[in-house]
């Protein structure tokens, strides 16, 4: 990413809902000094999102002047911006996409590139290098919950449950870390399937439910 950072080329970041595209940018977001949009399915989340970065405020201005006024700035900013959770595009978003782009290099987080996915920008996308965010492989995983273990966030008995923990969560980052949390308050028995059931159980409903967290 470095390299495509130095380079300015536009980077499409591909990857499914919580394979960790998001933590990448943020991981890269101060040592490159990126701008960084993380609400970019609408003109108004992009508004709101990057016009404190730049010192800019609304001021009872209108989505349109709002819209031209950002896309000024970010050409002057010089800076790589980079539009996270972007899905279907609309014809409006895709113009104010490409607009930005003609100006300096952008960054796209998608789930897919597909045109029926990605919608009226998915002709533009011949100019963007691909980056895939895969999901973590079983090695992978390991070395996590090892790290986790030697830091003191997670209990030993996590070690002797890297195959099911991998299984459940398919590598996906975003469950990895809900998983974590739970085995982080220690109250499983690791040797028991039952909670190892429970504890994906627990997971799936602060998924839903994420104020439960203090009853369970």
């Amino acid at each position: 990413m470095g390299a495509l950072h130095a380079q300015r080329r536009h980077v499409l970041i591909l990857g499914p809902a919580g394979v960790g595209k998001s933590a990448l940018v943020e991981h890269l977001r101060e040592q490159l000094s990126l701008l960084v949009s993380s609400k970019s399915a609408q003109l108004g989340g992009i508004c709101e999102g990057l016009e404190p970065q730049l010192g800019l405020t609304p001021a009872g201005r209108k989505l349109l002047e709002r819209k031209k006024r950002l896309r000024e700035a970010l050409g002057a900013a010089g800076k790589v911006v980079v539009f996270d959770g972007v899905g279907w595009t609309t014809p409006k978003l895709s113009s104010f996409f490409e607009s930005v782009a003609e100006r300096g290099p952008v960054w796209m987080c998608v789930r897919s590139e597909h045109p029926w996915d990605i919608g009226h920008f998915w002709p533009l996308l011949a100019r963007f290098a691909r980056v895939e965010v895969r999901p973590f492989s079983l090695s992978e995983t390991q070395v996590l919950i090892e790290a986790a273990v030697q830091a003191g966030g997670m209990p030993p008995e996590a070690l002797g449950v890297v195959g099911w923990l991998q299984r459940r969560s398919a590598g996906n980052l975003l469950v990895l870390r809900e998983l974590f949390a739970e085995l982080a308050t220690r109250k499983y028995d690791l040797a028991s399937p039952q909670a190892l059931q429970r504890l994906d159980l627990d997971r799936r409903i602060l998924e839903v439910f994420p104020s439960k967290r203090a009853s369970l």
